[in-house]
């Protein structure tokens, strides 16, 4: 059977105008961009969303709109995680999460539970809905790694628990997790730059920053490399992979939204904390644009 969400997610950015304001038109510019370019599914509210400096009611607009404007063409994922256990049950109980598909819930950061505190926050949370469930292991983020034991736990225990993003950058991790997963349960990448070889080892897919300004090329080396073509994946993956690197210099998103605003999709606006990349990397960004 073929996993809902094997392939690639793409962790949708937020844009906002030059008041700072949500920029709805260009969020439509981005999502039809993304489908047309290839992907399997949406991701709402993720990291990449700056979901952190989002107003309750801003981050339900937004969700409201993306479902509106998916229009089942694709599954929905939508971020609902964070280090009060009480507070992401009640969002999952108080938004309205028709039209979607999965839960994408990161590990709990700044508090730094033990491995038995992030399995009772992930088993509180999944006793709390019926939605499937895909865990997001980030340590660069949360200072917390939910181990292979943890997920595999949760994973037996729970079946809508049904997929974990798993971001570490740990091969050893990664493949542990690949081994000893139940069925039902897919591993996913969060590492734009170290797909190819983490679907060589087994893995299913990604939930792509990178998918929101490369998309074709980069949906292509998933799908090649998900069809054991990987002489032709590895060909675009080396072509993407400066690229990549550069998205992440100064932070996500704001690598990716300098790429978009050269792609005039939408403008080069975050919220603070988080500022436009530097002129040097700018200009990098738009030489290695005239690569492609």
């Amino acid at each position: 059977m073929t996993h809902k969400f094997r392939g690639t997610g793409v962790a949708l950015i937020t844009p906002f105008d030059n008041n700072g304001n949500v920029d709805y038109p260009a969020l439509e510019n981005l999502i039809e961009h993304v489908i047309k370019g290839g992907v399997d599914y949406l991701v709402a509210l993720g990291t990449t969303s700056e979901a952190p400096t989002l107003s309750a009611d801003e981050k339900l607009d937004v969700l409201a709109f993306i479902i509106k404007k998916c229009n089942k063409r694709l599954p929905i994922v939508c971020g609902i995680g964070g280090n009060n256990t009480q507070e992401v049950i009640h969002q999952l109980t108080s938004y309205p999460l028709d039209g979607v598909d999965a839960i994408l819930s990161v590990a709990p950061y700044y508090n730094k539970p033990s491995q038995e505190g992030l399995y009772q926050h992930f088993k509180a949370i999944a006793g709390a809905t019926s939605m499937p469930i895909i865990l997001y292991n980030v340590p660069g983020r949360t200072s917390s790694n939910i181990l292979p034991a943890t997920a595999l736990r949760l994973a037996s225990e729970f079946k809508h628990i049904i997929a974990i993003k798993e971001a570490s950058g740990n091969m050893g991790q990664c493949m542990e997790l690949v081994k000893n997963a139940p069925a039902h349960f897919a591993i996913l990448s969060g590492d734009d730059d170290l797909i190819l070889a983490q679907i060589a080892l087994g893995m299913q897919g990604i939930i792509s920053v990178a998918a929101n300004c490369f998309t074709k090329d980069f949906t292509q080396v998933v799908n090649m490399a998900l069809v054991n073509e990987f002489d032709k994946a590895r060909k675009v993956h080396y072509k993407l992979l400066n690229g990549i690197g550069l998205l992440f210099t100064e932070g996500n998103p704001a690598g990716v939204k300098c790429v978009l605003e050269h792609m005039k999709i939408c403008k080069n606006t975050l919220r603070l904390p988080l500022v436009p990349v530097s002129k040097d990397t700018d200009h990098k960004i738009a030489e290695f644009l005239k690569t492609l």
